[in-house]
């Protein structure tokens, strides 16, 4: 009888983290892979790995910091197991080169494309501070650095991205 409570408690606890953090730990998984099936499985993977390891997390303050450090490390699990079709461009037949056509620019794709471009170093710690509300040291955290290194790396991400911006309008201090 024992047994089963302490099963039902961990249930309801991991059920209450799930339905606290899926969105962002899917929104994290599609920024890393940058394809939506992909987070989709990265997410489902991170949840099994989460739900064996639930004994680990010891403070629910630091849940969200966990659930997201377990999603980055299973999505470089899925791109070291996957090897991806590369098509290559040159010999594309003319019907198929029209899918490669960009849409008309706009200012929200233009910043999207340069901060893909970004490497990763650049591009993670960018995107958790921006788009999901991280401090530095939760970065740092989850990204097992130093507080210093992920400043740094926040301050050279902002100045590729201007330079990157600049360069496309043309324009260098717009």
């Amino acid at each position: 009888m024992t047994d089963s409570r302490a099963g039902l408690a961990r249930r309801r606890r991991f059920d209450e983290l799930v339905g606290t953090y899926h969105q962002d730990m899917y929104r994290y998984a599609a920024w890393l892979s940058r394809d939506h099936a992909i987070a989709e499985d990265v997410v489902q993977e991170a949840l099994l790995r989460a739900w064996k390891s639930l004994d680990a997390l010891r403070e629910e303050a630091a849940a969200k910091q966990w659930l997201l450090t377990i999603v980055r490390r299973e999505n470089a699990r899925w791109f070291e197991r996957k090897r991806l079709e590369t098509v290559d461009v040159d010999n594309l037949t003319p019907s198929q080169e029209a899918l490669l056509a960009e849409s008309p620019d706009e200012d929200v794709g233009d910043v999207r494309a340069a901060i893909y471009r970004l490497d990763d170093d650049y591009r993670e710690p960018l995107v958790l501070q921006v788009l999901m509300g991280y401090s530095t040291n939760e970065i740092a955290e989850m990204m097992g650095l130093k507080q210093g290194a992920v400043l740094t790396r926040l301050h050279r991400a902002r100045h590729k991205l201007k330079a990157q911006l600049e360069q496309e309008a043309g324009t260098p201090g717009t």
